[in-house]
Formats: structure tokens, C-alpha cells, sequence
């Protein structure tokens, strides 16, 4: 059975946020293939995936290789590339991509400023070119709300043909530490279920930026209630 994988990079142009939405046929892909960085960039290691290269990748960014430089290493490094999908955007929103030519089709990838969106083992071009469109045109909303409904247009453009396993979706802003990081690990509808945890935790980003700064507000459903 083949177990594909969709993915979206993107960066926020007016935060300087970063993030990586994803899904795929196997189970716990958010543990694998996200790379983030704050201030620095973001990577994807998926298809044949290999952690260590998104580890790699984020070293290369920090001492300031633009996002192909970053890929073209990455790629010069690893004997087993043609199986691997590989995506970069850097902190000044450069982008690259690479599709090796032993991932199954359909695989393919599109880059552009601030986003990369990869596909490997699809049912067509249109998983990929949905998720890039999809967030060419949200511009005006939250990087996290962006990523997610870019996933969920790749898994309406038919996503992987024998069903998702596992998703993720993780952003961060300036701070060391995740704005989101929400985790599918095993689930029939893992991009659904994405959503419904969405749902519940995005009117929550503002409450978990304020905490570390002010430990005296109330319980998170009680200031959510509160909220107008």
C-alpha cells in the first residue's frame, strides 16, 4: 500500500511567524518531518523522511544560507535523496523545494515567497496546487488559520488516495517555544480532527501568549468566557 504525505511551509510576512501544516498515510508525521525554527526558518523532511536532515537544514539556516543553498546541502548530503521531498522557507521568506525522483507519484512541489507546498504519493497535481493556492489567498488571516485551511484544501483535492493516518500542524512566533503545536498521531480523519482541536485551541493563542507574563489570570475557561 502506498501512504502519501501533503505538507504546506509558510511564513507569515507581516509577524515573521513560521509554520508547517501536515498529513500523511502513516501514524505521528508531526513527530518526524516538522522542522521550525523562531527567527530562523523552517524545513520539511518527508516521503522517505529523514529527521536528521531537518535538524541539518535549521543549523544551515542559522548561519544565514538562504533557503536553496539550504536544500541544495541537504541534498548533497544524503545518499538516499531521490527518495526523500524536501522544502525550505528561510527567515527573509526565500523558498525552495526539492521532489527526488524516486518518490511515488503523483509527487511533486511549488515554492514561491514566505510557502512551499510538497506532495508525494497523491491522487494528482491538484493536492498540491490547492494547499498553494489556498494560502496564496488568505493573506488577511492568522498563519495558523492559513496553514490549516491549506491543508484541508489538499485533502479536498483528494489528499493521499488510501485515506490519512496522522497530521500536525506547528507555528511559531518570536518566542523559543511553539505558539501551536497540535498533534493527530492515529486517526481515521486526521485533518478533521485537526480542525475540531483547532476549534477549541486557536481562541486560546492569546490567553497561553499572556500566562508566562501574568500568572495571575484566571483558568483557561474562565477567561475564555469572559472574552467578548
Amino acid at each position: 500500500m502506498t501512504e502519501g504525505t501533503f505538507s504546506i511551509i509558510g511564513r507569515c510576512a507581516r509577524t515573521g511567524m513560521f509554520g508547517v501544516a501536515i498529513s500523511t498515510g502513516e501514524m505521528a508525521v508531526g513527530s518526524r518531518c516538522i522542522h521550525v525554527q523562531p527567527n530562523v526558518g523552517a524545513v520539511i523532511s518527508q516521503a522517505s523522511s529523514n529527521p536528521r536532515l531537518g535538524h541539518l537544514g535549521l543549523n544551515l539556516l542559522r548561519q544565514g544560507h538562504p533557503a536553496p543553498r539550504v536544500v541544495a546541502e541537504l541534498a548533497a548530503s544524503d545518499a538516499f535523496v531521490e527518495r526523500r521531498q524536501l522544502g525550505c522557507v528561510d527567515m527573509t521568506g526565500g523558498s525552495a523545494g526539492r521532489t527526488g525522483s524516486g518518490n511515488r507519484p503523483w509527487a511533486g512541489h511549488r515554492s514561491d515567497t514566505n510557502v512551499v507546498a510538497a506532495a508525494n504519493a497523491v491522487v494528482g497535481a491538484g493536492v498540491c496546487d490547492a494547499m498553494f493556492e489556498t494560502f496564496a489567498k488568505t493573506g488577511d488571516l492568522p498563519l495558523w488559520e492559513r496553514l490549516l485551511q491549506a491543508l484541508e484544501a489538499g485533502k479536498r483535492a483528494g489528499g493521499e488516495p488510501n485515506g490519512e493516518k496522522s497530521g500536525g500542524l506547528y507555528v511559531v512566533d518570536h518566542e523559543p517555544y511553539a505558539l501551536v503545536d497540535l498533534r493527530v498521531d492515529l486517526h481515521p480523519e486526521p485533518v478533521a480532527e485537526l480542525r475540531r482541536l483547532a476549534d477549541q485551541y486557536f481562541p486560546l493563542i492569546p490567553y497561553y501568549r499572556l500566562r508566562p507574563l501574568d500568572p495571575s489570570v484566571p483558568p483557561a475557561a474562565e477567561w475564555l468566557a469572559k472574552q467578548p
